[in-house]
């Protein structure tokens, strides 16, 4: 483990003007909505059949339970700015904290692509026929996420109050598609009876390299809620708010995610709902059949939104870990600065908002649409998945030390810390293993295996080839400053 690091300013440091304690519970709550539930992977799961809503029960109790009751102790044992960053630099040392935050920032950047390309396609059934004709267009997906990219980092650079309503607009478009979904399947099974079978034959999950995507991406759209910790000093009374809101947003996540799939595969067969527009299609099928099309559109827009706001929400998030990094002179004392009117670290949001358009426009290079959604993916889970071991490891690392009376601990103590955290850690270990399995309909396998591998390899040496240099040039000030 590293030494313990020199003192060095707060990210509230008074040498410049302080954050904004922006979130309360009600956006803390939507920001984990938003985060947390996204529409699309309801048809990816219902793609695969009834066994799915087995795998969703599986993911909620292997890896969202034991990641919900470790971002609960973890933020109030350290609320401060940072979250995961500051977690796992108490735990294991400086290199430790930096490479988890940078492995985690990394990933997200294919994710804002995926998920915007996710609400390009969406919006597609607006159009009708000609939206049919960008379908397999490219350049439509590059400009829709570079766009909104441009968008979400400026609303966010003007400010986390103005920002955050991203996040909590963007939170209707997680649950309101899915109640409406629920209500058109229940009239759909009353008109035209159920449109799949549940037995406990089709609902028994059977394991196959075909699978192996699918489990992977169940557990990564259960992923997000540590994001919100991340804004830790930008959130009022952040020990009482974040249990609460987790709690709230965790509920909606869970009834959203069984409600949804079921609803879906109760309107329509498995086949109907496949692909990256799986969803939209499924939905334009049903609203014909009950002869309510006008609620396509009504639909579409709310993917799209749900889109918007997932991204929006991750980025503001995940743009403060580069933000802390250059507080503690790991990555250049400029990402640290926060604005002087908007009281925003305008700099780390810039430069991220920025490092995910060049990602958007460069995930399409050399494949196709789905080729380039499915590497986005897979690129995504692995990186993203990575930091969550060194997070659950440094649950259980932290045990040994005292708790005061201030901090929620999870109930049962340490064992019931410890066991949550191995639960977590071995449910994180499989599902990237899983996630390096290409898709099926995947062209070139190898490829696409190669691909998330050198990706995932690289972006390792380059963290820790930024973190040797930050803290050469760090340890060189401090002691010309001493």
């Amino acid at each position: 483990m590293d030494e313990a690091p020199a003192a060095l300013p707060s990210p509230t440091a008074a040498s410049q003007p302080r954050l904004k304690r922006t979130l309360r519970f009600r956006d803390l709550a939507a920001f984990y909505v938003a985060t947390g539930l996204s529409v699309r992977w309801v048809a990816t799961a219902a793609a695969a059949g009834p066994s799915s809503v087995v795998v969703w029960v599986f993911a909620l109790l292997g890896f969202f339970v034991p990641l919900a009751a470790s971002v609960m102790e973890l933020s109030s044992r350290y609320p401060q700015e940072g979250g995961l960053y500051v977690w796992t630099r108490e735990a294991f040392g400086d290199s430790a904290g930096f490479l988890s935050a940078w492995m985690y920032w990394m990933s997200n950047l294919p994710y804002f692509a995926s998920f915007l390309y996710f609400g390009a396609g969406s919006v597609l059934f607006v159009a009708g026929e000609r939206g049919h004709l960008l379908s397999a267009s490219p350049w439509y997906f590059m400009t829709f996420a570079v766009v909104w990219l441009a968008i979400i980092t400026i609303v966010n650079i003007i400010g986390l109050e103005e920002g955050k309503w991203l996040s909590n607009i963007g939170s209707i478009g997680g649950w309101l598609p899915i109640l409406i979904l629920v209500l058109l399947a229940a009239l759909s099974a009353r008109r035209f009876g159920v449109a799949t079978h549940f037995d406990a034959a089709t609902m028994t999950p059977h394991w196959s390299l075909k699978n192996a995507v699918f489990w992977s991406t169940i557990f990564f759209a259960l992923a997000g809620c540590e994001s919100g910790s991340f804004m830790g000093e930008e959130i009022e009374n952040p020990r009482r708010t974040i249990p609460w809101a987790l709690l709230a947003g965790g509920t909606v996540m869970t009834l959203g995610y069984l409600g949804g799939t079921a609803a879906l595969l109760t309107a329509l067969p498995p086949d109907a709902v496949s692909g990256v527009d799986g969803f939209m299609r499924g939905i334009a099928e049903l609203c014909a059949r009950l002869h309510a099309d006008w609620l396509v559109v009504l639909m579409a827009g709310l993917m799209a939104l749900n889109a918007v706001g997932g991204t929006a929400s991750f980025l503001s998030s995940t743009s403060r870990l580069p933000f802390v990094a250059g507080i503690d002179r790991y990555l250049p004392p400029v990402f640290g600065s926060v604005h002087p009117r908007f009281r925003t670290p305008w700099v780390a949001i810039a430069v991220y908002g920025f490092a995910g358009m060049v990602v958007a426009a460069l995930g399409q290079a050399g494949t196709t649409v789905r080729g380039a959604y499915d590497v986005l993916v897979s690129m995504g889970i692995i990186n993203y998945f990575l930091p969550y071991l060194l997070m659950f490891a440094a649950m259980a690392k932290l045990q040994e030390r005292p708790a005061g009376p201030q901090v929620r601990r999870v109930p049962g103590g340490r064992p019931m810390a410890i066991g949550l955290a191995v639960v977590g850690f071995v449910s994180t270990a499989v599902t990237i293993v899983l996630s390096v399995i290409p898709a099926e309909e995947e062209p070139n396998k190898p490829l696409a295996v190669a691909k998330v591998l050198v990706s995932t390899l690289v972006l390792i040496a380059a963290g820790m080839v930024t973190f040797w240099a930050g803290r050469r040039k760090r340890n060189a000030e401090l002691t010309a400053e001493n």
